[in-house]
């Protein structure tokens, strides 16, 4: 069983809430809070606690046709519509669903039988790549 880390004799009951150092009474916690010690590990803690909320930054080794220039990108934060869309939860989940697909193409494929997915895909389109208006005119004609 693991020692106090404070006064290192008697064995840990309770264990520090920033840190998870273990000690046996309130007198050791207390002097061991205010510690060097306590603020070292709360910090390390942190940054493991960071890595993992931040996403890996994913450079394309080369463009297609498809590509989505970085700008185009960026002007979907600033749509409205996209916005609203998510805070619908069943998108957010079949987003999250595909974002961890092992396989991106059967998983786009399934959600695009979900209309509320079909209306995310159109929004998102409709800012990086507008609607001619041959193309709306089109569209109008087939409704």
């Amino acid at each position: 069983m693991e020692t106090c880390v404070n006064c290192e004799e008697n064995t840990r009951k309770y264990k520090c809430s920033k840190c998870e150092a273990p000690y046996c009474s309130v007198a050791c916690y207390k002097e061991h809070k205010d510690s060097p010690q306590c603020v070292t590990q709360d910090l390390v803690g942190k940054k493991e606690e960071s890595a993992f909320q931040e996403e890996p930054t994913l450079h394309v080794p080369f463009t297609t046709d498809d590509t989505v220039p970085a700008e185009k990108l960026q002007q979907l934060e600033h749509c409205q519509e996209l916005r609203n869309l998510l805070h619908n939860p069943h998108l957010r989940s079949l987003l999250q669903q595909i974002d961890v697909a092992m396989n991106a193409q059967t998983a786009m494929m399934a959600a695009m039988q979900e209309p509320l997915f079909v209306e995310f895909a159109n929004a998102c389109l409709q800012v990086v790549e507008p609607m001619t208006a041959a193309e709306r005119a089109e569209l109008e004609l087939c409704s």
